[in-house]
């Protein structure tokens, strides 16, 4: 059996509460969603944190807070954003990988993202790439066009990288890739033999492209950091609740829900 990986992505730093009023902002807020996006099925938190008043930061402190209050709660893989938010520094965007988080994203290049540009050179994917091999921190490549996947190579073959490897496909992102079966499978079928990968499906995208990788055999990012509906017009009452509908579709199509110790075991990472 092929167990799927559902990330709960439930924070980002985009949204807002004025679009989706069940965001959690706050250490205790976040650690909440978390737990019960655990209970739900979820085994990796993807980990944005915000300021009490909703301001997307990468304090290293911050951070700190509100990982301590998931452990409290729940056993989820947490995996630290080093993305942060589009125009902060990669001094800023580092922080949280001085707490020696077990997992952390690294973005494989530069992308349009909305009106303005996500900078990601590949000097800067060298510096994020090291810092996470010198920490133990088992990085999950997040690709926003094919071309990205190249980018991610490189660093294995510098030997910035170790295999396993896992990526994620964020799709739909306007200036990125657009979410089409095509362009999935397209993504699948670049990767090297061996790899895991996740989709993260943008908007009203969530539901198909998860729906598609549980078929393929890949695994699902679902939250509001991508996504704030249940379906058109209407907004989901939570996190854990697009994290359930997507463990149950997982269960229907004969694929059960990976627990964290499977994710722990299946991507190689180190015991805190």
């Amino acid at each position: 059996m092929n167990p799927v990986i559902i990330t709960a992505a439930m924070v980002g730093a985009e949204t807002t509460r004025a679009a989706q009023p069940n965001l959690p902002y706050t250490p205790e807020e976040i650690a909440e969603a978390a737990a019960a996006c655990r209970e739900a099925g979820a085994s990796i938190c993807h980990l944005h944190v915000r300021t009490d008043d909703g301001q997307p930061t990468q304090d290293k402190e911050r951070f700190r807070e509100t990982i301590a209050a998931i452990r409290r709660r729940t056993d989820i893989v947490i995996q630290v954003s080093t993305g942060g938010a589009v125009g902060m520094t990669a001094e800023e965007r580092m922080q949280p990988l001085e707490l020696n988080p077990e997992m952390a994203t690294l973005t494989c290049g530069t992308v349009n993202f909305g009106n303005d540009v996500f900078w990601n050179p590949p000097s800067l994917l060298r510096t994020f790439a090291g810092e996470m091999q010198a920490r133990g921190v088992r990085p999950e490549f997040e690709i926003f066009e094919v071309g990205m996947i190249a980018n991610a190579m490189r660093l294995v073959s510098e030997g910035l990288v170790a295999p396993p490897l896992h990526f994620d496909f964020v799709l739909g992102v306007p200036g990125g890739l657009p979410a089409t079966p095509e362009n999935l499978l397209r993504c699948v079928h670049s990767l090297p033999e061996g790899a895991t990968w996740t989709v993260a499906g943008v908007g009203r995208h969530q539901l198909p492209m998860g729906a598609l990788a549980v078929v393929l055999g890949g695994h699902v990012r679902v939250g509001f950091e991508d996504n704030i509906y249940y379906r058109k017009g209407e907004l989901a009452e939570s996190n854990a609740q697009l994290v359930e509908r997507m463990a149950r579709i997982a269960r229907e199509l004969d694929r059960p829900v990976a627990t964290p110790d499977d994710v722990r075991a299946l991507l190689g990472i180190r015991s805190q």
